[in-house]
C-alpha cells in the first residue's frame, strides 16, 4: 500500500471522526436533546427564565458548551470511605444540630465534586452548572442544602419548619453525595447503570443509621 493512500485513508478516517463529533453536539444541543441530557433541571432553567424556552436552551447550551467534555476522577477507596464517614457523622449530628449538620453536607458536597473533577467550591456557581450537566437528576438537591446552609440566622430558626426544610435538602442532596462517591469516571446520574454496581447494588458502608426519615 503506497504512503499517498495511507495518509488518505487517515485523513478520511480523520473526517467521519470529527463528523460523528459534530454531529452528537449537535443532536445534544438542540431542544429535544437538551431536554434529554437536563431532564428535570432543563424544566427548572425554563421555569427560572419566566417559561422561556428560548432562554433556558441558550443558557443550557453555554453550560453543555463550557462543561461537556469534562471528565470525572474516579475516587480511591480510602477517599470514599473518608467521605462517607464524614457523611454519616453529619447525619448524626442532625437531630440536636441540624444547622450545623447541614452546613457540613453543604462543604461535603463542595469537597467531593472538586476532588471528582469539577470547579472548586469556592467558585459555587461554576459548580452547580457542571455537576448540572454530569448529574441533572440529582443536582437541585446539593442548592438546596446550600440554601438553608448559607440561610442568615435570625428569629425561630429551631423551630419544626426550619428543621423540615433542611432535613428534606439532606435527604434530596444525599442522592447527588451518593452519585458523586460511587459513580466511575464516564458515568452520571442519568445514565450510570447503578450504584454500588460491585457490591450487589448497595453502598458499601452503612450511611442509612441515622438518615433523617421522610414523613
Amino acid at each position: 500500500m503506497s504512503t499517498g493512500l495511507i495518509i488518505a485513508i487517515v485523513i478520511v478516517a480523520a473526517v467521519v471522526v470529527v463528523a460523528a463529533v459534530l454531529a452528537m453536539r449537535s443532536r445534544n444541543k438542540g431542544p429535544g436533546g437538551l431536554k434529554r441530557r437536563f431532564g428535570p433541571e432543563y424544566e427548572r432553567t425554563v421555569a427560572e427564565h419566566g417559561g422561556d424556552t428560548k432562554a433556558a436552551e441558550r443558557e443550557l447550551a453555554e453550560r453543555l458548551e463550557r462543561h461537556g467534555d469534562l471528565h470525572e476522577r474516579p475516587l480511591e477507596p480510602a477517599e470514599r470511605e473518608r467521605y462517607a464517614a464524614r457523611w454519616t457523622t453529619a447525619q448524626e449530628h442532625f437531630v440536636d444540630s441540624p444547622r450545623e449538620s447541614v452546613t457540613e453536607i453543604d462543604r461535603l458536597l463542595a469537597e467531593v465534586a472538586a476532588a471528582r473533577g469539577f470547579p472548586a467550591g469556592a467558585e459555587y456557581e461554576d459548580q452547580v452548572a457542571a455537576l448540572s450537566v454530569h448529574h441533572a437528576d440529582h443536582v437541585d438537591g446539593y442548592r438546596r442544602v446550600h440554601r438553608a446552609a448559607v440561610a442568615p440566622v435570625g428569629g425561630a430558626t429551631g423551630t419544626q419548619a426550619g428543621t423540615e426544610e433542611m432535613r428534606r435538602a439532606m435527604i434530596e442532596a444525599r442522592s447527588l453525595f451518593e452519585d458523586l462517591v460511587t459513580s466511575s469516571t464516564g458515568e452520571h446520574g442519568r445514565h450510570r447503570a447503578g450504584v454500588g454496581a460491585d457490591t450487589g447494588g448497595h453502598m458499601p458502608w452503612s450511611v442509612d443509621r441515622s438518615r433523617p426519615k421522610e414523613s
